[in-house]
């Protein structure tokens, strides 16, 4: 393939890519060439009349085609911010959203509110590529966190970034469905239950934007005819091993805080909601009754 310059090829790249909804052609275009050329993007703006190399121009378009069907930008660069660290994603992770730092945010809080002699022992249902999981573990020091997820891919991934930010020796990543791989851990009696469940109603997954629907894993997203399986099964399964006062936390949909109250509310006591930056509620938390 016969060299461009960046501002011909980014031209190149908006025509291929369009005016997709839920996409911003021009920073996708701008982040997968600075992938391509392995330079940060302030380059690209510096250096429009350069010319780049045939073999990394033709790479470039690859992607290109890729993310204009749809593609998650954020597994062909293999990456994704949450709480100021950087996380590896793949096909079969789901990727982190902002919204669901309003979650850890909050946990932080409240975990630092409160004077301990010791860290606080963690349990997430519903790995994912660890970003739960590992932010706890780094932004609360002395914390012990256990993550359990279905799939063996979430497994290995989140494993990856708790080494990458240091917290491998205070994580702990198992195979299994909910609860099941704790009984091989012994008698353990958690602080904190977490998660993120799957939450989307089943018959409206498939209006989920392109990127979602098509190429995220449908076991993260599915939350059964009413959203609602997950919570139903962590809120109930969850008393064994939760401590008397225990915290029980979750992200929710939009339109389900009324639901996860009525959940909630026989075995859990203290429920407080907190909304996200958007103003949509996006956090329950509740505390066992002693």
């Amino acid at each position: 393939m016969v060299a461009e310059t960046v501002k011909i090829a980014l031209e190149k790249a908006l025509e291929i890519m369009g005016e997709r909804e839920y996409t911003s052609p021009l920073l996708d275009a701008r982040l997968l060439l600075s992938h391509v050329l392995e330079v940060d993007k302030s380059y690209l703006y510096l250096n429009l009349d350069s010319e780049i190399p045939g073999d990394r121009l033709k790479r470039f378009y690859e992607l290109v085609e890729k993310r204009a069907k749809g593609y998650p930008l954020q597994y062909i660069l293999g990456s994704q911010e949450f709480m100021g660290l950087e996380f590896h994603v793949e096909e079969g992770v789901l990727v982190p959203r902002p919204d669901t730092e309003v979650l850890v945010e909050r946990i932080i809080e409240l975990v630092k509110s409160e004077k301990t002699e010791s860290g606080p022992k963690i349990l997430e249902i519903g790995t994912g590529s660890g970003a739960i999981a590992v932010s706890l573990a780094y932004y609360i020091e002395d914390a012990e966190v256990y993550s359990v997820d279905i799939d063996e891919t979430p497994v290995r991934v989140a494993a990856e970034n708790a080494k990458r930010h240091g917290v491998e020796s205070r994580t702990h990543f198992l195979h299994g469905s909910l609860f099941e791989p704790l009984d091989q851990l012994g008698e353990i009696e958690y602080d904190i239950i977490v998660s993120n469940p799957p939450y989307i109603k089943s018959d409206e997954i498939e209006k989920l934007q392109l990127e979602v629907s098509t190429f995220e894993p449908k076991l993260a997203l599915d939350g059964g005819d009413d959203g609602l399986v997950f919570y139903r099964e962590i809120s109930s399964g969850g008393l064994r091993y939760l401590k008397s006062g225990g915290m029980l936390a979750f992200e929710i949909g939009h339109d389900q805080k009324e639901s996860l109250i009525e959940i909630m509310d026989r075995d859990y006591r203290d429920i407080e909601t907190v909304a996200d930056y958007g103003g949509n509620d996006r956090v329950v938390i509740g505390y066992k009754k002693e």
